[in-house]
């Protein structure tokens, strides 16, 4: 049986066309504007949407955090509108599956001293510097640490290239540049151009940094490179910081990591007799080679009030019919960065965009999927936590899978949803990546919509959500998002839209819900997912990566698991 909101969506792009063929005084540009779905079903997805975010973004729920009462009453929320939507757990008989963590918070009153023969400085904290560490203990500290400058801390040996070359940084601290050479350069034959690849997140540089053997790891924010400005660097830094428990209590990671404004990393260089300028563009050029920062060392010890919890992912689930052991995962983080007591009057992370709309689009395709009955695969709804600590409990989830991955046929993400209406286009974040995307096409030819490539590739949003566990795992993995072409007000109008979210609300406390938000565009993005997701529901093939993707010989290896 054809799923009724795809049957109907069907019969509306029909009566449209119908319509155009029999006015013969339409015109060219009035032909050209996009069918969109049917306004009964994009009203009733607005109401749902409206009505879940103005719950989940409310002072009362605290910003979301992990581990916190937020937290209980987030998954307790949603527990119980699976509940009522008749959709049962996805974990055996639960509706939870518990994520070991640890919360750390930094004492804000740590100062950073750089000290040398002609520089000597102590930098501020979340003003000119934020400073932070992975290791679940109660002191960390450098002491008179040699700096080094490596570039864009990068060990890639299929590019041959390797900022580590040559130097020894044991014991020492090394000062990185966000993002990788690519950008810099905007030559596409370097890694990939403008478009940033994994060794350009922050997360890879304190990785590889730590795999050195370097004490502390200092990267130098840009809010070009960066992608975001210094306010959201200190905003997602200052507060508790979640990470996976480990065994080992993360003692192989860098005693010290952080962040220095870029004020504060051209007087450092200065400090150390150095241009902060021109060894930058040398770090873009192979064959760069790390430089000593002089006799300027650094030191800093911060305090950490340690605490081990559990938090949880949510999932719920509709069961096959024929092939229930094969599923498609929807998948949505429920949490933000709660409150920061820190901050004076307003100090509440509610994270309205950033993402309750993404949590409360699951609920909505859940009752879609619900409304239209159980398909011959298996639909599920998983709610991850910590992603804004490092997608943890999308990456919890792919290490300890409730569903074999071998059978996932695809993994669909939404995070942040379009509060502004409905566009002309959607954007693929990792555009070329899947089989997927074909399907995505087909959904949005159907609403007379097109599909475009990021418009800012060098901000490395492919490996800022949680599809990103999904797709190091090899499941194909899909993630997109409305354009900024506004069916009303044009390009221009929806690229203002989007800079003033980033430069204004993004991991802000003003990331606020606004009853006037117009979730139509929102709207009609769930109904591509609902789709793409029904379509595959119904059928027997598995899609894939597209050839030369670094995923695909994941998911081949996986190939006798399925049928």
């Amino acid at each position: 049986m054809k799923p009724l909101q795809l049957l109907s969506l069907s019969l509306f792009s029909s009566a449209v066309l119908i319509n155009c063929s029999s006015e013969s005084n339409e015109s060219a540009e009035q032909l050209a504007e996009p069918m969109v779905a049917a306004a009964s079903e994009t009203a009733e997805i607005q109401a749902l949407l409206h009505e879940h975010i103005a719950v989940l973004a409310s002072d009362e729920f605290e910003g979301r955090a992990p581990a916190t009462p937020g937290e209980e009453k987030t998954i307790n929320y949603l527990r119980s509108k699976f509940e009522a939507l008749g959709i049962g757990p996805g974990n055996g008989d639960s509706y939870f599956q518990s994520v070991s963590v640890t919360e750390i918070t930094t004492a804000s009153d740590a100062v950073l001293t750089f000290s040398g023969s002609n520089y000597d400085a102590e930098l501020e904290y979340a003003t000119e510097m934020i400073v932070g560490s992975q290791q679940q203990i109660p002191t960390t500290s450098i002491v008179d640490s040699e700096l080094v400058f490596v570039g864009y801390g990068v060990v890639a040996p299929e590019r041959n290239w390797n900022d580590y070359a040559g130097i020894d940084v044991v014991g020492k601290t090394v000062v990185i540049l966000v993002n990788d050479p690519g950008y810099s350069t905007q030559d596409p034959d370097v890694f990939n151009g403008n478009a940033m690849t994994y060794y350009g997140r922050w997360t890879y540089k304190y990785e590889e940094a730590a795999r050195q053997g370097a004490a502390g790891a200092l990267i130098v924010h840009e809010t070009g490179p960066a992608g975001y400005g210094w306010e959201v660097v200190s905003g997602s830094w200052s507060g508790p910081q979640i990470g996976l428990q480990a065994d080992n209590l993360n003692t192989d990671k860098n005693d010290i990591e952080g962040w220095l404004t870029l004020d504060s990393a051209e007087a450092l260089f200065a400090g150390a007799g150095l241009n902060y300028q021109q060894l930058k563009a040398t770090a873009a050029q192979p064959g760069f080679t790390a430089v000593p920062l002089g006799d300027v060392t650094a030191s800093v010890t911060i305090q950490n009030s340690v605490r081990t919890s559990l938090s949880q992912n949510v999932i719920a689930m509709i069961p096959g019919t024929d092939r229930a052991e094969e599923t498609i995962i929807y998948t949505a983080h429920w949490d933000h960065l709660g409150v920061n007591p820190e901050i004076p009057g307003d100090n509440i992370y509610n994270g309205a965009a950033d993402n309750a709309t993404g949590t409360a689009a699951l609920l909505a395709m859940a009752k879609m999927h619900a409304d239209a009955g159980p398909a011959p695969r298996s639909v599920v709804f998983l709610a991850v936590t910590a992603e804004e600590s490092g997608l943890l409990g999308s990456r919890w989830y792919a290490e300890h899978p409730v569903f074999p991955l071998a059978t996932t046929v695809a993994n669909i993400n939404i995070d942040v949803l379009n509060t502004y209406g409905p566009t002309h286009d959607i954007v693929v974040v990792g555009n070329g990546s899947s089989e997927l995307e074909a399907y995505l096409e087909e959904a949005a030819t159907t609403q007379g919509r097109h599909l475009i490539e990021e418009p800012n590739p060098e901000r490395g949003y492919y490996y800022r959500s949680d599809h990103f566990n999904f797709a190091k795992a090899g499941v194909p993995a899909l993630y997109a998002e409305s354009g900024e072409d506004s069916v009303e007000f044009g390009k221009e109008w929806g690229a203002q839209q989007a800079q003033d979210y980033n430069e204004n609300r993004y991991h802000a406390p003003s990331d606020e819900y606004d009853p006037n938000w117009n979730l139509e565009g929102a709207a009609q993005d769930i109904l591509l997912y609902f789709d793409v997701a029904s379509k595959l529901s119904h059928e027997s093939s598995f899609p894939n990566w597209l050839e030369g993707n670094e995923f695909k010989s994941i998911r081949d290896a996986t190939s006798s698991s399925r049928p």
